[in-house]
């Protein structure tokens, strides 16, 4: 999450050299955010995160199991971009999404520190819907701050291993970003942290061939899933 968060600043700093800078210039597009409709596409990073809410289970040969994301792998992810201007200062947008990444898990016995790894690959199809509310624009950059809902179903969600996720959750997302005016389109990088609604833990382990796989899933009572998302849009 720090390596997003210091990448995104270096993209704010980088392409704000006039930041310090009070006198007026010229403005690159200077009628594009008064459009009703605009269009645009978007590439992203992001990592994803799960947090789990362990119960100390013992099972019958007397383990204690409990889950945790040992090792974070940055995924990326690609979409569109639909927004729709309200008022000088409020857009609403509409982005669906596609979003690639993995998590480590790792299951540690207490006693024997004993454990057990599995690789959680999730493709989420999203389809966020965001309220941006930006400042005032001063020569060819407009800050601003978002927040909105993201439903989302995840298309690999497997069966037979130690831990598996329901498809369906909704997200809450809230986030920051800048409008960054260039001669021939609108550049903007936005950082934005997503919150999880619901348990995503699936209980119902009817898939299990191997039952001795079941105490890791018995080891946990709740998970709830997180994204911390570094993205580019080109409108």
């Amino acid at each position: 999450m720090t390596r997003l968060i210091y990448i995104y600043f270096l993209l704010i700093f980088g392409f704000c050299p006039t930041l310090h800078a009070q006198q007026r210039r010229v403005q690159n597009r200077p009628y594009i955010d008064q459009r009703r409709l605009h269009y645009g596409f978007l590439i992203g990073i992001q990592e994803q995160d799960l947090e789990f809410t362990n119960n100390a289970h013992i099972t019958e040969d007397g383990e204690c199991w409990y889950a945790e994301v040992s090792e974070y792998n940055p995924g990326f992810e690609v979409g569109v971009l639909a927004e729709l201007y309200l008022t000088k200062h409020l857009a609403l947008r509409i982005i669906p999404t596609m979003h690639f990444g993995e998590k480590n898990i790792t299951f540690i016995e207490e006693t024997s520190r004993q454990k057990y790894m599995q690789d959680l690959k999730s493709t989420y199809i999203t389809c966020p819907v965001d309220l941006k509310y930006s400042a005032e624009r001063f020569n060819n950059y407009r800050p601003y701050v978002m927040a909105g809902v993201a439903p989302i179903f995840d298309l690999t969600s497997k069966n037979n291993q130690a831990l598996k996720t329901k498809k369906g959750d909704c997200m809450i997302e809230v986030g920051l970003g800048c409008d960054f005016y260039l001669p021939y389109f609108k550049l903007i990088p936005e950082l934005k942290f997503c919150f999880g609604l619901s348990n995503v833990i699936d209980k119902d382990r009817k898939d299990l061939n191997d039952k001795t796989l079941l105490k890791y899933t018995d080891a946990v009572d709740k998970i709830t899933s997180k994204m911390v998302v570094l993205t580019l849009y080109f409108e």
